[in-house]
């Protein structure tokens, strides 16, 4: 049996109420036995440095950035927060997973 998969796109930064709710989705999501798949876009990738994704990660949350805009933005890409990567991925994302919420 497939398990279920939830995938999540974030593209605001964090003073917008939205990072909140994409990490209480994905806890939620994840404390259910579901697969979750974030995904940071434009203002989104300036997030990957909020501790609250650790915790996610170590319960299994795969972390995924926008490479580009991660560059655009003078997000440092020298650690395995994340995997940064094109909208390939994003579109792999989208196409795997049974729900998918854009956070814009």
């Amino acid at each position: 049996m497939k398990k279920r998969a939830l995938g999540i796109l974030l593209s605001t930064g964090p003073d917008n109420p939205n990072l909140t709710t994409a990490i209480g989705l994905s806890g939620a999501a994840l404390k259910g036995g579901v697969d979750v798949y974030l995904y940071l876009i434009d203002e989104g990738v300036l997030t990957v440095d909020d501790p609250r994704f650790q915790s996610l990660r170590d319960s299994g949350l795969k972390l995924f950035a926008c490479a580009y805009g991660a560059q655009r933005l003078g997000v440092p890409r020298k650690d395995d927060k994340a995997t940064y990567c094109g909208l390939v991925v994003l579109s792999n994302i989208v196409s795997a997973c049974e729900r998918f919420v854009a956070l814009n």
